[in-house]
């Protein structure tokens, strides 16, 4: 069996550090330089000659740097004799750009998988991609998690007999029924029309949520534009409470003090898959560095993923 190989870029260390101590190997040292001309340059540090590579590295603010950074990670790795290399990216940034929706529009979510390819990447572990068909843009094979038995287990342990799982859009529906009946809960969706990056409009909730405690369940939140427009339908539709869940928590902004600060709002829950900016008495971070360790070690010792992840 070939030696595994954990590097870690800047973009989240502590999330590197978390899976290294579960898979109890050392995390391989990296050197990361800034020229005066604002170029970048990196070494890897430590031997990759035949060993089977892991590159963990979210594609967090600022998204540029982390993804030049990773491109050249794994270009490193592979000009170092890497058996194979595998991009650990926790949040893909570019997953919201998936199709055309516009001329003259450039698809990102394909180009950066293009690009991964093009460096070195011989497969990618992601998780919670912000729509299925970006899996289809890697040439690659594309190991794709979800965070839905962490939040569940968070909910879990208490009554939930007048909860109802709310998505913020259809497109979102699948996964808040898979997460729903985790939960042994109902399942409702907002019916959403996107009118740019900072306005959205959500006409109607499809399900009955009043006088219902309710958890809205999304993939990411950065500015809250749809949480915040979800919670004011909810509000009209005499919602009792609510708490949001999501697995990527970038919180852009003040986004974060005011959702917690918005009527009705009990708690918020996210993951670590991206650095959390700031913290909040109402906000809980649940770790997936186990979720990940485990789906690294899989893929080293060529065992099953899916069936650990299966929804």
């Amino acid at each position: 069996m070939r030696e595994i190989a954990v590097f870690g870029g800047s973009a989240h260390p502590a999330l590197t550090a978390e899976i290294c101590s579960y898979l109890n190997v050392p995390q391989r040292p990296v050197e990361l330089k800034r020229f005066a001309n604002d170029c970048l340059e990196v070494q890897l540090q430590s031997n990759c000659r035949e060993r089977d590579v892991f590159i963990i590295q979210p594609l967090v603010k600022p998204v540029q740097e982390h993804l030049v950074e990773l491109l050249l990670m794994s270009d490193a790795a592979r000009g170092a004799s890497a058996a194979r290399v595998t991009a650990v990216i926790p949040h893909y940034a570019y997953g919201r750009s998936d199709k055309k929706d516009a001329p003259r529009i450039s698809i990102g979510g394909r180009l950066v998988a293009d690009l991964l390819v093009t460096s070195g990447v011989n497969r990618v572990l992601t998780l919670n991609l912000h729509s299925p068909q970006v899996h289809g843009f890697f040439s690659v094979p594309v190991d794709h998690l979800h965070a839905l038995r962490e939040l569940a287990g968070h909910f879990g342990g208490r009554d939930l007999s007048n909860s109802i799982v709310v998505s913020p859009d259809l497109g979102y529906a699948k996964s808040a029924a898979a997460f729903a009946r985790r939960l042994g809960l109902p399942v409702a969706a907002g019916a959403k029309e996107r009118i740019s990056d900072t306005e959205v409009h959500i006409t109607a909730i499809i399900g009955d949520v009043s006088g219902r405690d309710v958890i809205v369940l999304d993939d990411e939140i950065s500015r809250g534009t749809t949480v915040f427009e979800l919670l004011a339908r909810l509000r009209e539709e005499g919602a009792r409470s609510v708490a949001v869940a999501c697995t990527h928590g970038l919180f852009a902004g003040d986004a974060l003090e005011k959702m917690a600060a918005a009527e009705g709002v009990t708690e918020i829950v996210c993951t670590n898959s991206a650095p959390v900016p700031g913290d909040h008495p109402k906000l809980t971070v649940l770790s997936v560095a186990p979720a990940l360790a485990e789906a690294i070690s899989r893929i080293h010792n060529g065992e099953s993923v899916s069936s650990l992840f299966d929804a």
